[in-house]
């Protein structure tokens, strides 16, 4: 990026809207701005002014808004023009701009030049289209505490907590002569012991952020008629799938979106697990099982009414038949055909055993929850709904202090716990000092990562790139 460029982009929606707003930004401003407007606003002032044209005519009138530099978004001169909406207007204002030597701005840059500039670090930037995108209230407060900075000084401070652990051990290390024996300060575990605490609730603020932001995906599946799309229809409480006593009605995948608490659910009916009868059927099929492998949860739908479904024998064959590894909850569905079943609470205290094959039982490491619903009379639904929080690890966005954060932010959130983990358990052992200094470096390494003090510019490029034109 040439910070010689001054660049001008569109910043309103398009299409027809009241207000349309173009931003610039560059050394070039103040002489962009007498050629457009006669003369530079007053800084921090809204300035009625006309937006003329280069023959000296008027191309719109409007206010004009200055930030000098270094006092603005992007830290450098920058020109807002708050003009007429619509679909010609700003563009004659755009073009006039180029024209006077503005380059057309990449998506994300003035972003990427506050970045640069020391005005927000990444997780505050990424907060900006975090909050732009954000799908509920829950997920807005998020994105602004993050946008505020709230997120990034947490970051910081348990950098800072590390650069302090790192000096004490580094001593031992660089002064050996000086007999720092730094195994013996009851002070390093206990700072390590904080250090590990307020990765934990970084690491609980981020998942919670990064679930308001991205949601949970919950694949519906099980065979032809288990009752997969009366389940879906129930939980979005309107008739979306069509419902049929006919196998194989749902032949495509089908999405919904709704939202538990303010946790966003991304809902997938899925077509039922059989021999296809036909190609279109087959090909359902394959979708299914596609959709299933990239859930983060999913739900198999049992007939409870149907003996030889709900068997146990039955039950396994099918499950075994699952890609290994996928989170999975059980559901006997249509309780309210059997004789008494009312009565089985809808999630037990000790749920039945649901068998897995031996591959499944390692990854997964325990036996599935069962729990019983009836989709026609919504009964166990309330319950299937908190078991869903609760697989989602949802505790709520405000009880949690969530910020907004994205899956790489917990990724490395979790590789620098990793870290921190092989240094703990090596304060036990008898090792070399660097050693436990290298674990360190490696857990601040993996935090720079979130605010960009450690990055590759690849990274940094697709990060940027994701941002609308004009942010």
């Amino acid at each position: 990026m040439s910070s010689a460029d001054t660049i001008v982009a569109i910043a309103s929606a398009p299409g027809r809207t009241a207000v349309g707003l173009v931003r610039v930004s560059g050394p070039a401003v103040p002489r962009v701005a007498i050629e457009l407007l006669g003369h530079v606003p007053p800084p921090r002032v809204a300035t009625l002014a006309n937006f003329r044209g280069a023959a000296g005519e008027v191309l719109d009138q409007g206010l004009a808004l200055y930030f000098a530099a270094p006092a603005s978004f992007t830290g450098e001169a920058v020109l807002e023009l708050q003009g007429h909406g619509g679909a010609i207007v700003p563009q004659l204002l755009l073009d006039r701009l180029i024209a006077l030597g503005c380059r057309a701005a990449r998506p994300g840059e003035f972003s990427e030049r506050a970045f640069w500039n020391g005005k927000i670090d990444v997780a505050q930037a990424e907060a900006v289209a975090d909050l732009i995108d954000a799908g509920t209230a829950s997920a807005a407060r998020a994105a602004v505490r993050s946008l505020q900075g709230e997120f990034s000084q947490r970051v910081q401070a348990l950098l800072a907590s590390l650069t302090e652990l790192r000096m004490q051990v580094e001593a031992a290390i660089d002064f050996p002569d000086e007999d720092i024996d730094f195994l013996a300060d009851a002070g390093v575990r206990d700072r390590l012991a904080r250090v590990l605490a307020a990765s934990d609730a970084l690491q609980t603020a981020a998942r919670q952020g990064a679930l308001l932001r991205d949601g949970y995906t919950v694949v519906i599946a099980g065979k032809p008629n288990a009752g997969k799309s009366s389940l879906l229809n129930a939980l979005v409480g309107d008739e979306v799938a069509i419902v049929a006593d006919e196998p194989g009605t749902t032949r495509d995948v089908l999405r919904e979106q709704l939202h538990i608490d303010g946790m966003p659910l991304h809902l997938v009916d899925t077509a039922g697990l059989r021999l296809a009868g036909d190609a279109i059927e087959a090909e359902g099929i394959r979708r299914a099982r596609r959709e299933i492998e990239r859930a983060d949860l999913v739900l198999y739908v049992a007939d409870f009414s149907n003996p030889g479904e709900a068997s146990l024998g039955e039950l396994h064959a099918q499950l075994a038949a699952l890609p290994a590894g996928i989170p999975l909850t059980v559901l006997f569905n249509k309780i309210d055909l059997v004789p008494g079943a009312a009565a089985i609470p809808a999630r037990p205290t000790a749920p039945p055993p649901v068998p897995l094959s031996a591959a499944r039982l390692a990854t997964a490491g325990a036996e599935p929850v069962a729990l019983y619903v009836s989709a026609r009379t919504r009964a166990g639904l309330d319950e299937l709904r908190a078991h869903l929080k609760t697989s989602a690890g949802y505790v709520g966005a405000e009880s949690a202090g969530a910020v907004s954060a994205r899956a790489r932010h917990v990724e490395a959130l979790g590789r620098a716990r990793a870290h921190l983990d092989n240094a703990a358990a090596a304060l036990g052992q008898a090792f070399a000092p660097e050693l436990f200094a290298e674990d360190l470096r490696l857990a601040q390494s993996a935090l720079g990562e979130i605010t960009g003090e450690f990055g590759s510019e690849d990274l940094l490029g697709a990060i940027f790139r994701s941002f609308c034109i004009g942010k």
